[in-house]
């Protein structure tokens, strides 16, 4: 049995690295504010601020499903603990679930009644349930749907003649029109919603016709781009083109999902990466994030951007034509690219990923929502997700995917990563992530790999933030989520 002196000892050494944990938190190092509450915790666990203070900094890396463990804990330990619902509920908000999240502000509320933050937050929650309750009372059957693109002829859209914008002359999306509409987005001028809704049209055509795992072959002497998330931040992608040429069939990319949402500038984003597309299948691939959702996009700023730059018509064609995003894609059959990582079960087959119908909003569950949603552990075998939805996986199950199915790597994204990218499970897999000083505040560098035929080593190459007009991230994203961020 420890001595009293010994934990008092304990107790102060946990005080002392919790100051540091919060200088760490106070730079925007998340990952390293985890590693010392985590060590504050192991000396006294007992303390309920070291958990709701790793619970923020869980929600600031978007491993929410960490942050509400680590919530609950807290007041578990202190059950009058207002942080701890505090945390939970921004967290369970972060994920959409905004019952069980109004039900800790509710709490809050109890705990604190005369604070007008909690008033405030508790009244916003009360709001988002009841339009969601409004929305599901509405709704029409999934039968009875029809698609908003069969109600969409462009051609039947004027331009006026004031226009003086880029425009798209008959069927064909040319480079020297996409190099002038990457221009005036530059300039913050907006496109005309003939051209717009012309794009997105011929998009939803391409993809449609595509399987859900898509093979790529790249000829000898050749090369491939491969980039991660985007996050709307279109003066970046703007850098990448810069750096490694636009896209091309002698240049081709693949964005590996999450062009949308937290950066303000997703329709810019979005309507270039779609342009390229319709120029040239083959210089641009695209697969499918989990913010290509509408449940991520209502929350995290990209229906509330198409609103104001375009109209309510191309918030449901969007979500539409997201669904009809590959979910994978194969390279000269060595190299499995997906925005998230693997699955709740050994032997997955590639056979078995082509074969899923991804045409819907992504599950819960399931193969699908584990392509979109898992991440890599250190520690063999699986483990909860630390995000609450797929799960993670370790480097042996990495291995027995690649062994099972004759590939050599896994790339994926859907991490910010301080370098811009990670190689994990031995070299087996290389997280990438293109969006540097991600939200303005994270300071990481972004990353794209080059791949070179017949070889197929990744050159990975790094790359630092660029300047953007004065709007910030997340500015057109929930009222609640906002006061969050």
């Amino acid at each position: 049995m420890p001595s009293m002196a010994a934990e008092n000892s304990d107790v102060s050494k946990a005080e002392q690295i919790k100051l540091q944990a919060n200088e760490a938190f106070k730079a925007h190092k998340y990952s390293q504010a985890i590693d010392l509450y985590t060590q504050a915790i192991e000396l006294n666990s007992e303390n309920a601020v070291y958990l709701a203070n790793r619970a923020l900094a869980h929600t600031k890396l978007e491993e929410y499903g960490s942050a509400i463990h680590d919530a609950s804990k807290a007041v578990e330990i202190d059950p009058k603990y207002s942080k701890g619902y505090y945390r939970r509920g921004a967290a369970y908000l972060a994920m959409g679930k905004f019952k069980e999240a109004l039900k800790d502000f509710q709490q809050v509320k109890r705990i604190c009644p005369n604070d007008p933050d909690a008033s405030k937050k508790l009244k916003e929650c009360e709001k988002a349930v009841m339009k969601l309750k409004f929305e599901e009372a509405i709704a029409t059957p999934s039968s009875e749907q029809h698609s908003v693109a069969e109600s969409i002829d462009f051609r039947t859209i004027d331009v006026e003649p004031q226009y003086g914008g880029a425009r798209i002359e008959g069927d064909v999306v040319t480079l020297e029109f996409i190099k002038k509409m990457m221009h005036e987005f530059k300039n913050q001028k907006s496109l005309h919603q003939r051209c717009a809704f012309q794009i997105v049209m011929q998009t939803r055509d391409i993809l449609m016709a595509l399987p859900s795992l898509v093979d790529v072959k790249v000829p000898d002497g050749k090369h491939f781009t491969v980039c991660g998330d985007i996050h709307g931040q279109f003066f970046d992608l703007l850098n990448i083109f810069e750096l490694n040429g636009l896209p091309s069939d002698e240049n081709p990319y693949l964005f590996n999902g999450d062009f949308v949402d937290r950066g303000s500038f997703s329709v810019e984003v979005i309507l270039t990466l779609f342009a390229f597309k319709c120029m040239s299948q083959s210089a641009i691939y695209l697969s499918r994030g989990n913010h290509e959702s509408k449940s991520m996009n209502k929350i995290y700023g990209f229906e509330g951007e198409v609103k104001s730059k375009l109209t309510d018509k191309f918030v449901e064609l969007f979500a539409q034509v997201f669904c009809y995003l590959p979910l994978a894609h194969v390279i000269n059959q060595k190299i499995f690219v997906v925005h998230g990582g693997l699955f709740s079960t050994d032997g997955v087959k590639l056979s078995q990923i082509k074969a899923i119908n991804r045409f819907c909003e992504p599950p819960e569950e399931g193969l699908m929502c584990e392509l979109l949603w898992s991440d890599p552990q250190s520690d063999p075998g699986r483990g909860p997700s630390k995000r609450g939805v797929g799960l993670s996986f370790g480097g042996d199950v990495t291995k027995r995917f690649l062994k099972d199915n004759n590939l050599d790597l896994i790339v994926r994204s859907h991490e910010v990563k301080d370098d811009g990218y990670e190689i994990e499970h031995d070299g087996k897999l290389i997280t990438v992530f293109s969006a540097p000083n991600y939200c303005d505040q994270m300071g990481n560098k972004g990353a794209f790999i080059r791949f070179e035929a017949p070889v197929m080593e990744p050159k990975i190459v790094t790359f630092s933030a660029v300047p953007h007009p004065d709007v910030k991230p997340m500015a057109y994203a929930s009222n609640f989520l906002r006061m969050f961020s």
